[in-house]
């Protein structure tokens, strides 16, 4: 062995490998909503800065179940966030059926020194948190422009739409009244069940069609599992209302082109046939974009007050790193890290 072999061998050692619990998650994220919401932004404007990688989704798709997919995200993050990984999430519509969630999720920490993955987290509770913060950070500052929206409705009643409007309800936000509207009974009376334990103010108000919800909203929450846009008579749309358009393929490009459309990610979000994709296709254009959330923040661009503005965020994965590791951090500092002893085994080049 030369003597620079030595002193590079000497510098860099494998990590600790930990497992954290979905459990570990949960308690570290409660009640963290305003921190969630800064370190998102932050995310934000280092993406959009240049400081970040963050590659096309991959998805793995079953031609015996159509229906399912599991998708793979790859990140990397810069800054003072540094950090690598990949989520690995599936989304099982028919788990529903059961009473199991649709998605999970696993997400994986790489040491950016050594490449060496350090932890591996349960992820659905990070990749609904990062999903919600987002959505959030996207209503307040999308909403700057306009009067503040005092009546929130949600098509799509499932674990989404309760950690966003846990988030938003966490950085500020009261309703006049809460509109909820799905196509299972049982999931609207759910949700209900969660407004009322969670002590949101205001009427709750639950509708037995989409137009009625849509009309009598001026927030509005997509967080449905459709897999084709179902809504296309604008006409729902003429008091323009503020749009999350979270599950991405509720709306008819026709609605879209009547509003101001902003989006997390261009390249990522204009492709896997979400609405906006789909108008691309329609028109041959991006034209019909805005901008960015980023080119909100930054101020870039300005949001007009008086069109529909729908936010489509294809969801990044650097934002699950970032909140992966802020969950890793936590757990380490308060000592609950479950490392796994001899992980990593074989470390020797030539035994």
């Amino acid at each position: 062995m030369t003597t620079t072999d030595s002193a590079a061998q000497g510098a860099l050692a494998a990590p600790p490998f930990a497992v954290i619990s979905g459990e570990q998650v949960q308690q570290v994220l409660a009640g963290r909503e305003p921190e969630i919401a800064e370190l998102v932004e932050a995310v934000y404007r280092l993406h959009g800065a240049g400081d970040a990688i963050n590659p096309p989704s991959f998805f793995l798709r079953f031609p015996d179940r159509p229906s399912s997919r599991i998708i793979a995200l790859p990140a990397s993050l810069g800054g003072k966030l540094r950090v690598d990984g990949l989520k690995w999430i599936s989304s099982f519509p028919e788990n529903t059926k059961s009473g199991l969630p649709r998605a999970s999720a696993v997400l994986i920490l790489n040491d950016p020194e050594t490449g060496y993955p350090f932890a591996c987290l349960e992820s659905s509770v990070i990749s609904a948190t990062r999903t919600a913060s987002s959505a959030a950070l996207a209503a307040d500052r999308l909403s700057r422009t306009r009067q503040r929206p005092v009546r929130v409705g949600f098509v799509g009643t499932g674990l989404i739409a309760r950690y966003i409007h846990t988030h938003l309800t966490g950085t500020g936000w009261e309703f006049e009244e809460t509109g909820v509207y799905d196509l299972s009974p049982d999931s609207a009376a759910g949700f209900c069940g969660y407004l009322e334990r969670s002590g949101a103010k205001g009427r709750f108000t639950v509708h037995d069609n989409a137009e009625s919800l849509v009309r009598s909203s001026d927030l509005l929450v997509f967080a449905t599992v459709a897999a084709t846009p179902y809504i296309d008579d604008g006409s729902w749309f003429d008091h323009h209302p503020l749009v999350l358009h979270v599950s991405l393929r509720d709306l008819d490009p026709a609605i879209l082109l009547a509003s101001a459309n902003f989006v997390d990610d261009v390249e990522h979000c204009l492709k896997a046939q979400t609405s906006p994709h789909l108008t691309e296709q329609l028109t041959g254009s991006r034209e019909f974009l805005d901008g960015t959330l980023n080119d909100v923040l930054t101020g870039r661009v300005s949001v007009p007050g008086d069109r529909t503005v729908v936010f489509s965020p294809f969801g990044l994965g650097v934002l699950d790193l970032a909140v992966g590791k802020f969950v890793h951090d936590e757990v380490a500092r308060r000592g609950g890290l479950h490392v796994v002893d001899g992980f990593f085994h074989e470390l020797r080049r030539h035994g």
